[in-house]
């Protein structure tokens, strides 16, 4: 009986030291699985999930052994459901893991599977796409030769952003000839699409006022006809663009900046941003063919109400007008919008050219012969007794603000 006893003993502490055993190596050897549940997970298609195995044939890296673990687990659950195979014996450190692994998702659907699985997958696949655009991206090239803008060219666009912060990007003289200087390189250089868009909180308050009062005594002749000539050959650059050309309003645009986007092909804009051209109120008229443009895109009595009576937009206001393709929360709009500018760049880039002649080349004439009646007149303007005393009061209200 002692013998007996003393058997039992020996048998039922080995047992233990393989229990513990066991526990020791599945603590080891099977990671945990978490799974991201929420009660509107969206099933995908039997389509969707061959084409995730599909996709993680073709991953170049390594994953990792968790991660393949995982994938094993949801790939058996989604193909078989619960698992149904005999436990493996406990030297058998890899079906082991494999087999707890599967086991753990007893509770979860074959379709939740299949929705996890693909989930992965995509993950895996993402990441190792962005790490290669990371490793491949070019530097963005900073342009030289300019003040009061910022060119620069980075994932086949260039950028020109107006400088100006402190004078909430009004547009001098020298910003004129600069803006046209970046247009004609931009034409030329090797990036798809060009972007404009402003620094700081203004996206461009119009004409910088002082074009009007720096002016000489006996000068102001030679100022309204040098000021048309320039104005007609900026606004003939955004005539004349051959690429996708788009604006990026980052706040509030007046004036001129506002006439110009109906010369952009798309028009991305921050909730925060506004539009407004008080022509009348500083005794001009409207310019950048917006006398044309506004009227066919938001309608006569909308463009009336704008351009002769002040009416300021809100970006909602603007984009259900059609002159804003679309409005961005301010918080995620630099994110989301050159994200979109990137994929868009990274079309062919002579089909892009090819199809904006198409779609813009039929009025190229009409809008060289509307951008020159608007500078005749705005040069007539300029002269009168209406228009100067305006930007008196004008200068007079603000210093007493």
């Amino acid at each position: 009986m002692a013998a007996a006893g003393l058997t039992f003993a020996r048998r039922l502490c080995a047992r233990r030291r393989r229990l513990r055993g066991e526990r020791q190596v599945q603590a080891l050897c099977i990671p945990a699985i978490h799974l991201h549940m929420t009660a509107a997970t969206m099933q995908v298609s039997q389509q969707d999930f061959e084409k995730a195995q599909e996709q993680l044939k073709l991953l170049k890296k390594d994953p990792g052994n968790e991660v393949k673990l995982k994938l094993y687990a949801l790939f058996k659950q989604a193909t078989e459901g619960p698992c149904n195979s005999p436990k493996p014996g406990m030297l058998d450190f890899v079906k082991k893991a494999k087999w707890d692994a599967w086991n753990s998702l007893r509770n979860l659907s074959q379709d939740n599977a299949k929705q996890k699985y693909t989930e992965l997958v995509s993950s895996l696949v993402s990441a190792e796409s962005s790490s290669q655009v990371k490793d491949a991206a070019p530097e963005e090239s900073r342009h030289d030769g300019y003040e009061t803008i910022i060119v620069t060219t980075k994932n086949n666009i260039t950028k020109i952003m107006l400088n100006r912060p402190e004078k909430k990007n009004a547009i001098s003289h020298k910003m004129y000839r600069e803006i046209i200087k970046a247009l004609e390189e931009a034409a030329k250089d090797d990036s798809t699409i060009a972007v404009i868009t402003g620094n700081g909180e203004y996206y461009c308050s119009g004409n910088d006022l002082n074009n009007f009062t720096n002016v000489q005594a006996g000068q102001t002749e030679k100022m309204a006809k040098d000021g048309a000539l320039l104005l007609r050959e900026f606004v003939a650059h955004f005539i004349d663009f051959p690429k996708p050309l788009i604006a990026v309003v980052n706040g509030p645009a007046i004036g001129i900046s506002v006439t110009l986007l109906g010369l952009c092909d798309i028009v991305y804009a921050s909730d925060l941003a506004t539009f407004h051209t008080p022509f009348s109120q500083l005794g001009q008229s409207p310019e950048g063919c917006s006398s044309y443009l506004f009227p066919k895109i938001m309608g006569l009595a909308k463009a009336t109400e704008m351009l002769l009576f002040n009416k300021k937009l809100t970006a909602a206001e603007a984009c259900a007008q059609g002159l804003v393709t679309e409005v961005f929360p301010n918080r995620t709009f630099q994110k989301e919008v050159w994200a979109r500018l990137k994929a868009y760049a990274s079309l062919p880039k002579n089909s892009l050219a090819v199809s904006k002649q198409l779609l813009r080349g039929v009025e190229k004439e009409k809008l060289h012969a509307v951008n020159d009646q608007e500078c005749e007149v705005l040069k007539e303007r300029w002269l009168s007794d209406e228009c100067l005393n305006a930007i008196v009061s004008f200068f007079q209200k603000k210093s007493k603000l």
